[in-house]
């Protein structure tokens, strides 16, 4: 493996788990960093080598491949796009045949439970403990260490990991495998439709002649108020549109929540509602802006600017 550290990077404890992220994009690299920054000795990979040399800076180790950067690891933690990317990386990729038994996979992914069941149970088979921990709280929560981190897997390995969680956010047990991705996935169903909510009812404030600026300031404090009011209602009224939480990730985790649902028999038609809106703001060119660029959509069905 060709890797490269620097030479004050700090020094594992007899205690300190070896760690591997493998996935420095938006939400792994500020990651990477908060646990490089509590002392913790990381190998990165990323499937552009360049995205991982970001980190060197901060004491971490690079890898060529994603096997290799895990062939040490007490602890592997896979930020990647989707279910398909997670898939390749452990099995095609060979990761899963690369680390050692009794090692455990968190999968902080946002992917289909089914998925995640699956890959614990193959991961299981080799003897490696796997959790599904999707995040909540954006780029924002990731650089500050207060992500809500959804847990799903064995009671055990979760313990064991908490240490290493901790320095993300706030972790919490749901259940067994696949539960943290349906915590997930609720959470992203609540996101999404109360971003739709918000954005229609600032654009029927600003078509009917009220400020919308001082309307979202008046509704602050009330049964109406929400982080995505204060949040993503101040990038609607500023228009900033900048990608923080993508219109196309947003639209595959409405999909993924209706598609489960559907495995499940559980009728969501809200779900299905706003499923077809973000596809649309999607279809319209609005794909790679932030989720909050809905109001952008809303607004040109209504023939507003």
């Amino acid at each position: 493996m060709n890797t490269a550290t620097l030479k004050n990077a700090p020094q594992p404890s007899a205690t300190t788990p070896q760690l591997a992220v493998l996935g420095i994009g938006m939400m792994g690299l500020p990651m990477a960093r908060r646990l490089l920054d509590a002392g913790l000795p990381l190998t990165a990979w990323n499937r552009a080598r360049s995205q991982s040399e970001r980190l060197l800076p901060a004491g971490a180790r690079v890898a060529d491949t994603a096997a290799s950067a895990v062939e040490q690891a007490d602890i592997v933690i896979t930020l990647l796009t989707d279910g398909a990317a997670v898939e390749d990386v452990l099995f095609r990729q060979g990761v899963a045949g690369a680390m050692r038994p009794g090692s455990t996979l968190i999968d902080m992914s946002s992917i289909q439970p089914r998925e995640a069941r699956d890959h614990a149970a193959r991961l299981a088979a080799r003897g490696i403990h796997h959790l599904d921990a999707p995040v909540s709280g954006g780029t924002v929560g990731a650089e500050a260490g207060t992500l809500a981190i959804m847990v799903g897997g064995r009671q055990a390995p979760f313990e064991q990991a908490l240490p290493v969680l901790n320095v993300l956010g706030r972790a919490t047990h749901v259940g067994p495998s696949g539960a943290g991705q349906l915590a997930k996935l609720a959470n992203q169903m609540i996101v999404g439709v109360t971003i739709g909510a918000v954005a229609e009812a600032l654009l029927l404030c600003e078509r009917g002649g009220a400020d919308m600026a001082q309307v979202r300031e008046a509704i602050s404090g009330g049964f109406a108020d929400s982080r995505i009011l204060q949040v993503h209602g101040q990038r609607m009224i500023e228009r900033d549109f900048t990608k923080r939480g993508a219109v196309s990730v947003q639209l595959k985790d409405m999909r993924n929540a209706l598609s489960t649902a559907s495995e499940v028999g559980f009728e969501a038609p809200i779900t299905a509602l706003f499923e077809r809106l973000y596809a649309d703001a999607a279809a319209h060119g609005l794909a790679d802006l932030d989720h909050s660029a809905l109001f952008v959509e809303l607004a040109s069905r209504n023939g507003m600017r």
